[in-house]
């Protein structure tokens, strides 16, 4: 998928999409995703100025997105009816910092896979080194049930 297709499935629009392209897909069990980390993105502004880092809790965000991706094409979803929102995170852990320049690849990996609660194992990687691992929670609500 690429970037126009992403945005037909997920409703996050930049600066908050954190997806760029999804390079592989096996319905019901794994999807991997790419982020192309610039340094024009408005975060780097204030984290830091002088050491530019990609937050950790855009790591997080990011995978989560590409979980996000897998449940709504797996379960057959309807677009602009459901919205897959984070339920949880268990295990996260930062092993290296990512920088601008870098390509992030995410891998999830269905757990269990249930619109009301979905469980998968993610591992973010620059190249071959992994940059972070958590295990993701997330539930497909009507929009109706979140908005207020």
């Amino acid at each position: 998928m690429n970037h126009l297709e992403i945005m037909d499935v997920l409703p996050h629009r930049y600066p908050l999409l954190l997806v760029d392209r999804i390079l592989e897909y096996e319905e019901g069990k794994r999807i991997v995703g790419l982020k192309n980390v610039s340094v024009n993105e408005p975060f780097f502004q204030g984290h830091f100025p002088s050491f530019p880092l990609f937050p950790g809790v855009y790591v997080l965000e990011a995978m989560a997105q590409v979980g996000g991706i897998l449940m709504i094409k797996s379960l057959n979803l309807e677009i602009g009816r459901y919205a897959v929102v984070f339920a949880g995170i268990d295990g996260a852990r930062f092993k290296k910092p990512v920088f601008p320049g870098d390509q992030l690849i995410m891998e999830l990996e269905v757990i269990s896979l249930k619109k009301a609660l979905s469980k998968m194992k993610g591992t973010a990687r620059v190249g071959e080194e992994v940059v972070a691992e958590a295990v993701l929670y997330a539930a497909a609500r009507k929009l109706e049930e979140v908005k207020r």
